[in-house]
């Protein structure tokens, strides 16, 4: 199996090794580079549809007698361009058994998350050194085309929504993925799917919400990529005096059954299952009768597996909970009244200034951190006067830093106030009855969202579709069969709808969290969340700091 540098991340995600051999796959090797012949195999191409890609396909194939491989099977992860076909066509059709367009341009990153390949997308999408130009056009068209493929994986055909506000990315995403969402559905001859599913597909800007982009979480996953230098999901730990990683991923149960839990239950159930995991151990052990012992042996592997995954996430647990006690316990009263715009007890902050100063006098906070709160408060006054912003910026000495709080201005969220410059703040659920920390209870507006759209309570004014027939949308998100678009495709399809909620310019943690909440509570309604990145506030700091910077002094990191 050949893959290139994108596909072999998007397998990544999907599977491991040991399940592309018990497929039959022997050896999987990278199409960019040079390989030694086995000209007595077939080979299967899962590529993407670029020149550097069919290059290397073609190169394998330049004459018969110096073929690479006995025969090659194509498969495209998006549409081939035609010059890129015909290119192949002219110089190794012959050897090609098999060609196809796949259509899955984008990474599945949790069972409810997917992001685009697009590291850079934040920077072309936000920074005003390119507003003029035709790279933001271009940026938009990649994004469309990536999510008509997460639809089409999905056999849906959603009514595109989005939230309307003072730019019009959001709209302009919108219509372009209408468009080709028409377009693909026009042209798959297989598909059945031509009438609206009954779906919506809701396209947020990320200004929308920039207050859960900066707060402390400290629900387990939000919180550990938060404090700790989590890199590529892989987490560095030491036990027993020796340095290990562990990577944290959709195939750790543990992992998956916990990550949305508060730090402070995570903490308590950790150390119950480790008594769990090792009285079933001695509850085997104590059967000495030979069958038992041969069952030992053989769940011995697993006891192993599972008392090791528990060490990795007590790890975790632990050094999240140093960084807390340290000084981010501190930090998080502040923030939430900050946030909430008011205190634990329920009551209105007064002056936000005297929660914010406490923080930036402490000089234990690093400047990251000391820059959210500052964030804070503008966020919750809808924006500063220029003097007062220098000030905070002179006295805490982020003179360096101060464009990750003044280029907020190009994610059309107030930094200095002006009658202008009011930002429309999205109504707030109620949740006074919920139970929740004391410093844990910020819920981020995209939960609102989530369930205002299952319930059918957004404001078609706010949310305007760009479908010329939306579907049909209740409160309880089924659609009666009489309802159902002519073009429905299998009768015996999941009577659920699906809700895809799509951020330009990335997601947090406690967002995709959300999608997971919202999906429980609504049995009837499968949320799926994604964006071109995922976000952690650092990243994010980082990215809102550059957008200033002309384009070629920005390093992108590459996903």
């Amino acid at each position: 199996m050949l893959l290139d540098d994108y596909t072999t991340k998007l397998l990544s995600l999907c599977c491991k090794m040991t399940d592309l051999l018990a497929e039959g796959i022997t050896v999987v090797e990278n199409v960019y580079k040079n390989r030694e012949p086995v000209p007595h195999m077939k080979a299967i191409y899962f590529i993407t549809p670029t020149k550097k890609s069919v290059d290397g396909l073609i190169d394998d194939f330049i004459s018969k007698s110096s073929s690479r491989y006995k025969a090659a099977y194509v498969y495209f992860t998006d549409f081939c361009p035609d010059n890129l076909f015909n290119k192949i066509k002219s110089s190794c059709a012959k050897s090609i058994r098999r060609c196809k367009e796949i259509n899955i341009s984008f990474f599945p990153y949790e069972s409810r998350v997917f992001t685009l390949n697009v590291p850079d997308a934040f920077y072309r999408c936000y920074s005003p050194t390119l507003a003029k130009t035709k790279d933001k056009d271009a940026v938009m068209q990649v994004m469309a085309e990536q999510i008509v493929t997460l639809c089409a994986t999905l056999d849906e055909n959603p009514g595109v929504r989005y939230k309307s506000g003072p730019s019009d990315k959001a709209y302009r995403l919108a219509e372009l993925v209408e468009k080709n969402l028409e377009n693909y559905y026009k042209t798959d001859e297989k598909s059945q799917i031509k009438a609206k599913t009954h779906s919506q597909l809701i396209i947020i800007d990320r200004g929308f919400d920039p207050v859960s982009t900066v707060l402390h979480e400290l629900t387990f996953q939000a919180m550990a990529y938060d404090v700790l230098p989590i890199e590529n999901d892989t987490y560095k730990y030491k036990t027993e005096g020796k340095e290990r990683e562990a990577i944290l991923e959709e195939d750790d149960e543990l992992w998956v059954k916990i990550r949305h839990q508060h730090i402070a239950d995570v903490i308590e159930e950790i150390p119950k299952l480790f008594k769990e995991a090792s009285s079933k151990r001695k509850a085997a052990e104590g059967k000495v009768s030979m069958s038992a012992l041969t069952q030992l042996m053989k769940k011995m592997p697993l006891y192993r597996k599972e008392i090791s995954r528990q060490v990795i996430h007590l790890n975790l647990a632990e050094d999240c909970m140093s960084k807390f006690k340290s000084n981010i316990e501190r930090l998080c009263k502040a923030e939430q009244d900050l946030a909430l715009g008011t205190d634990v007890e329920g009551q209105k902050v007064k002056d936000s200034m005297r929660v914010l100063l406490p923080v930036l006098l402490n000089k234990s906070h690093e400047s990251y951190d000391k820059i959210r709160a500052i964030l804070l408060y503008i966020f919750s006054t809808n924006g500063t006067t220029q003097e007062n912003l220098d000030k905070l910026i002179q006295n805490v000495q982020i003179q360096s830093d101060s464009d990750m709080i003044r280029n907020w201005k190009y994610l059309d969220v107030p930094v200095i106030s002006s009658s202008a410059a009011q930002q429309h703040k999205y109504p707030r659920r109620d949740r006074s009855s919920e139970e929740t920390y004391q410093l844990s209870r910020w819920t981020p507006v995209i939960k609102d969202v989530m369930e205002d759209a299952i319930e059918n309570k957004l404001d078609s004014k706010d949310w305007p579709y760009c479908s010329q027939c939306p579907p049909t949308w209740n409160g309880s998100g089924v659609v009666s069969a009489r309802q159902k678009p002519k073009g429905s495709y299998k009768e015996e399809r999941r009577s659920s709808a699906r809700l895809i909620i799509f951020v330009i310019g990335g997601i947090t943690y406690s967002e995709m969290r959300s999608a997971y909440e919202v999906s429980q509570a609504y049995k009837s309604c499968e949320v799926v969340i994604g964006s071109t990145h995922i976000l952690t506030p650092k990243r994010l700091l980082d990215e809102v700091k550059s957008l200033s910077k002309p384009k070629d002094m920005v390093y992108i990191k590459d996903e």
